[in-house]
């Protein structure tokens, strides 16, 4: 059956010619958007004003993390093994690649490198402007999309698969945008992906 053009979901490309570079908040690191939003008037190269943003960075050496007071943070090793951010309450669990863990942007952390220099890929979002989650789905999987912003990024291999209808490859590197007015089904046939909800309230 053929999705009505009115809910049927956009799909919008993303290539890394796209993405954006700039220093971590606290000048430790760079860090590349691969998708983000920002309150009319703010600078999208900056940290004012962000309302969420989809990012990849290399973390090379142990170092404290910048205060992200009142926004959400889910991460997820991408390259590499063994982080953890050691805090005031204990530790946050990052050791095993594409294993998204949700945590609290403004606790003071520092991050510790078990087995030497990772990659990991960060969805930050001001919690009282939208809601966001973040998972890695593997080939077979089937995810129910609810209505609001998806970024489906093939962070090495290529992923395949279908979005509704509409069949899709993702080369490695890149993402694609899923704008969903309606309830609508992802189904990735091949390669590992990760895939950020953007709900705005």
């Amino acid at each position: 059956m053929t999705e009505p053009a009115s809910t049927r979901p956009t799909l919008t490309p993303l290539a890394p010619e796209s993405f954006r570079s700039k220093p971590w908040k606290n000048g430790g690191g760079i860090t590349v958007d691969i998708a983000d939003a920002c309150q009319a008037g703010a600078d999208p190269a900056g940290w004012e004003g962000m309302v969420w943003r989809l990012g990849r960075t290399a973390i090379v050496r142990p170092g404290p993390f910048s205060d992200l007071t009142g926004y959400e943070r889910l991460q997820t090793v991408i390259v590499g093994s063994g982080l953890v951010l050691d805090g005031t309450n204990g530790e946050i669990d990052l050791r095993q690649p594409f294993t998204p863990v949700r945590y609290d942007g403004g606790i003071p952390l520092v991050s510790r490198l078990e087995n030497g220099p990772v990659e990991v890929v960060n969805l930050i979002a001001d919690r009282s402007l939208c809601a966001v989650d973040l998972v890695a789905p593997v080939a077979g999987e089937r995810l129910v999309l609810t209505r609001g912003i998806h970024i489906l990024y093939a962070p090495g291999a290529a992923v395949s698969g279908r979005c509704g209808s509409e069949a899709f490859t993702v080369p490695g590197g890149h993402a694609l945008r899923i704008d969903v007015d309606a309830e609508g089904v992802l189904a990735v046939e091949g390669g590992h992906a990760l895939l950020a909800t953007i709900q705005l309230r």
